[in-house]
C-alpha cells in the first residue's frame, strides 16, 4: 500500500487576490471552516500515516489569525513545514513570528516582474507588499521559493521573472503554466498561450538557468495542452498526497471535488486513516484497474498514471477516460478544438471573486 508523504492543507478559501487562473472552487462551499483543535487533530492522523511535509495555502493561509500556533503544533509533530502564500500579510513582525514557531519554507506567488501587469492579474495594488514579504523571509534566513503561473499575458517575460526571483534572494523558481480548473478553466481562452509563445518560453527557461545557474534553480512545469503525453498528476492518484479543503473534506488532488459521485468523505466524519485506506474518494483511481484502453495497455501508465482524472472529467464527463492532453486519447480532438479557439491577445478575463466562509 502506498502511503502519503505531503498534506496540502487549505486553510481558508479566503484571499485577497483575484487571480483569472485560480483553481479554488467557483462556488464554494458555505460549510465552517476546520478549527484550530481540528486541524491538530488531522495533523496527529496524519502523522501516523507517514505523512512528512505539510504545506499550508489556501485561499490566503494568512487570513487565519491561528495560524502561528498551528505552525507550532506541525513543527512539534516532525513535519516539515511550509508556507504557500500571496505574500500579503506576511511584514517582518509576522515573518519572525512564523519563524519562531518552527516555520521551515515559504513560497511566495509573484504574478510577474513587471508591477503593473502583475496588479492587474492580482486585481490589487500588492506588487511591491509581495517584494517586501520576499526580503522579510530572506532577512530571516528562511528558504524562499517563487512561484509564477504563466499565461498569455506574462510568458513573454521569463527572462525577467527570473531575474527579479535572483534579486529577492529566491533559492528557487517554479515556472508553472496554467493548469485548467475552477476559475483557470472558465478563463481558459483568454490565458492560453500560442504554440509560438511556448516554444520560445523554453528557449527563455534555458537562457535563464544558463545566467543564474548558481544561484537559482528554476524549475519549469511545461504546459499540458501543448505535451504529447500527460504528466503524472500527483504522482499518481491517491499514492502520496493528502488534501484537507477548508471544511475538512478529504482529497487525493486540490480539484477533485469537481468530480461528480466521487464520494468525498470528512476528516470531522472519519479518520485520515480510514479514508486513506478505504474511502472510494482515495481508492476510486488508486492502481491500474479501474483504466479503460489506451492506458491499459499502455507502457508508459506506471509513469504518467493515466494522466489526470479531474481533466479527464471535465472535458469528457468520465473521470475514468483517457487524459484528453495525451495525444493517444481517444478524447485529444477536444484539447486540440480548445487551442483553436483561444481568445484574442487581450481578451478580458472574469477575475476570481472572494467567498466569504464563515
Amino acid at each position: 500500500m502506498d502511503r502519503p508523504l505531503g498534506l496540502l492543507a487549505e486553510l481558508t478559501y479566503k484571499c485577497p487576490l483575484h487571480c483569472p487562473y485560480c483553481s479554488n472552487p467557483l462556488t464554494v462551499p458555505q460549510a465552517a471552516e476546520l478549527t484550530l483543535d481540528e486541524w491538530y487533530r488531522v495533523l496527529i492522523e496524519a502523522r501516523q500515516l507517514g505523512v512528512l511535509q505539510l504545506h499550508l495555502t489556501g485561499g490566503e493561509p494568512l487570513a487565519r489569525p491561528d495560524l502561528t500556533p498551528l505552525v507550532a503544533r506541525a513543527r512539534d509533530l516532525g513535519f516539515y513545514v511550509s508556507l504557500v502564500t500571496s505574500g500579503v500579510g506576511l511584514d517582518l513582525q509576522r515573518a519572525r513570528e512564523l519563524a519562531s514557531a518552527g516555520l521551515d519554507h515559504v513560497q511566495l506567488s509573484i504574478q510577474d516582474a513587471d508591477r503593473i501587469s502583475a496588479d492587474e492579474v492580482a486585481g490589487a495594488r500588492v506588487f511591491n507588499r509581495k517584494l517586501a514579504a520576499a526580503r522579510a523571509v530572506t532577512a530571516l534566513e528562511l528558504p524562499l521559493t517563487v512561484n509564477v503561473v504563466l499565461h498569455r499575458g506574462n510568458i513573454g517575460r521569463i527572462g525577467p521573472i527570473a531575474d527579479l526571483a535572483a534579486e529577492l534572494g529566491a533559492d528557487r523558481l517554479e515556472l508553472a503554466h496554467t493548469q485548467y480548473y475552477g476559475w483557470g478553466l472558465l478563463n481558459r481562452s483568454a490565458l492560453l498561450p500560442t504554440r509560438d509563445q511556448v516554444a520560445t518560453a523554453e528557449q527563455a527557461v534555458a537562457r535563464a538557468r544558463a545566467t543564474h545557474d548558481d544561484t537559482l534553480e528554476i524549475l519549469y512545469v511545461v504546459a499540458d495542452y501543448y505535451e504529447a503525453y500527460p504528466k503524472p498528476c500527483m504522482h499518481g492518484w491517491g499514492r502520496r498526497h493528502i488534501v484537507i479543503a477548508p471544511d475538512g473534506r478529504a482529497l487525493p488532488c486540490p480539484a477533485a471535488a469537481q468530480i461528480a459521485g466521487l464520494g468525498i468523505d470528512n476528516v470531522r466524519e472519519r479518520s485520515l486513516s480510514a479514508i486513506w485506506h478505504h474511502s472510494p474518494t482515495f481508492t476510486r483511481f488508486r492502481g491500474y484497474d479501474w483504466m479503460h484502453e489506451p492506458c491499459r495497455s499502455c507502457p508508459l501508465k506506471e509513469t504518467d498514471f493515466g494522466g489526470c482524472r479531474c481533466q479527464a472529467f471535465q472535458l469528457t464527463g468520465d473521470a475514468a477516460r483517457a487524459d484528453p492532453a495525451c495525444q493517444l486519447s481517444p478524447d485529444h480532438h477536444l484539447v486540440e478544438a480548445a487551442l483553436q479557439v483561444a481568445g484574442p491577445l487581450h481578451q478580458p478575463w472574469h477575475p476570481r471573486s472572494n467567498p466569504s466562509v464563515s
